[in-house]
């Protein structure tokens, strides 16, 4: 079952689509950290779409799968690193930005800026020479 689209979703209506018992679903929070329902300004719990879609996998996980939850937090971390390593960029890229990086780093270290046309001589009360009189 997928959640149907909306916003935010309150932890009612995520118990009834999930068919799970609202104190399960605070368990969980404590359980697995990567399931983090936001608060509403009264204190209520919000959830997402993929909070839900991410509860219905836990769940599938503990009662279909029969994971205890040790394990299926291990297999949604090994799933998550797997999802970042696939959209990182490769370590060439990086390496390569990296070093165009240091090249700017380094030319803004040898820019010294130009003298100023006034002689070098500068307000220090904090008002802007060009204020005076206005």
């Amino acid at each position: 079952m997928t959640a149907p689209e909306k916003m935010f979703y309150k932890i009612g209506e995520v118990s009834r689509m999930t068919g799970l018992e609202a104190y399960v679903l605070r368990y969980w929070e404590t359980e697995f950290p990567f399931l983090h329902p936001r608060k509403s300004a009264g204190g209520q719990r919000v959830y997402t779409a993929q909070d839900v879609d991410l509860v219905l996998t836990i769940k599938r996980m503990l009662y279909e799968q029969k994971y205890t939850i040790m394990g299926a937090k291990q297999q949604l971390r090994g799933r998550a690193r797997r999802e970042r390593e696939q959209h990182a960029p490769p370590k060439q890229v990086i390496g390569a930005i990296k070093g165009q990086l240091q090249a700017i780093l380094d030319d803004l270290k040898a820019f010294e800026a130009p003298p100023s046309p006034r002689g070098g001589t500068e307000a220090t009360d904090g008002a802007r020479p060009d204020s005076v009189g206005a």
